[in-house]
């Protein structure tokens, strides 16, 4: 899909793709808008925190179009690339996202079901490192690098399998203690409305995103911008724009729980999704160059060490102090990237 819109907008006149890039960007926020009505409304339906429902069914939902990518990278032979996307974007998720998130709104949160979830988030990035780690010669590690064995993918899918269902039961048990917002009222819809409505959203969320991000490289080509630029800002970020733009929608009308649980939720299934997948349908699994133990690894597993220490001593909510400090964070690893 990307490779049309590609040819697509290569063709059209400035005016033109200019509108393109203007119209695109309306339908992305109006979609976001969308989902996050109707995941509301799904956690009201079935009565369980809105929480719970980004790191889940919405989660589950941005992160399939780069598990997409990833298996298809890894078929084509380009399983570096597969490894990279799952890693980039737990980073970008967890520092830009849930920072700029932080810093529109406070983010409420649930200290229970967070800290619940945010401890398999934390384990779920140290179990990539572990299992990409060359433990028969450690002190290659820099200079070789490791590999994410396909029998490590498939134990991620069948963790992923373990995540699904435990969610399912937690969801259930959540249930019990599930109080209405007062701003919240009990949807008149059925379950099978909201659960389309939430399926459409998330498609034109997806579909708008994978259209943006390569008209406005285009249009940054046609102003002359080296392509180097624009791999290392536009497609990278283009990777964790759904979840970007949802956070933000969700954080400006006051559901900030919804984008914790989404950028939770994508963590972990970039893990056990993503990579595992892309690990899974490669018989000589996932290559883990030097860059990602003298970078990559410890910048993932560093960010994410500061959300959680973030987590521990909020309160109910997620302070704007602390998104400038994700942001910082994000900000560290990523001049470190450039630098290494």
């Amino acid at each position: 899909m990307e490779a049309l819109f590609e040819e697509t907008f290569a063709r059209m006149n400035p005016f033109l793709l200019a509108g393109v890039i203007i119209f695109t960007i309306t339908v992305l926020v109006k979609s976001a808008d969308l989902l996050v009505d109707a995941a509301v409304g799904l956690s009201e339906r079935w009565r369980v925190p809105k929480v719970t429902i980004g790191a889940t069914v919405v989660s589950l939902g941005t992160t399939m179009p780069e598990a997409a990518v990833s298996v298809l990278a890894a078929i084509q032979g380009n399983p570096g690339l597969a490894l990279g996307n799952a890693v980039g974007s737990i980073i970008c998720d967890t520092g830009l996202v849930l920072g700029i998130a932080s810093l529109i709104g406070s983010l409420r949160l649930n200290r229970a079901i967070v800290n619940r979830q945010g401890w398999i988030q934390l384990g779920a990035g140290l179990a990539l490192v572990i299992g990409a780690f060359p433990f028969s010669s450690p002190a290659v590690a820099f200079l070789d690098g490791g590999r994410l064995p396909q029998w490590v993918g498939f134990l991620f899918l069948i963790a992923l399998v373990a995540y699904i269902y435990l969610s399912i039961r937690w969801a259930r048990q959540d249930s019990d203690d599930w109080r209405p917002d007062e701003s919240e009222s009990d949807p008149g819809d059925t379950t099978a409305v909201i659960v389309f409505r939430l399926t459409g959203a998330l498609g034109l969320v997806l579909i708008s995103a994978n259209a943006l991000i390569p008209g406005v490289a285009e249009a940054a080509r046609r102003l002359s911008v080296p392509d180097s630029i624009i791999a290392a800002t536009l497609v990278a970020f283009g990777t964790s724009l759904p979840e970007l733009v949802t956070a933000i929608k969700a954080s400006i009308r006051g559901h900030g729980e919804l984008a914790v649980g989404n950028v939770i939720g994508a963590d972990i299934l970039n893990v056990l999704f993503v990579a595992g997948a892309a690990a899974a349908v490669t018989p000589g699994g996932l290559l883990a160059g030097p860059q990602f133990f003298k970078i990559l690894f410890p910048a993932m597993v560093f960010i994410l060490l500061v959300f959680r220490v973030g987590v521990i001593f909020s309160g109910k909510a997620m302070k704007r102090s602390f998104g400038i400090v994700l942001l910082t964070a994000y900000a560290f690893v990523t001049l470190a990237s450039y630098i290494g």
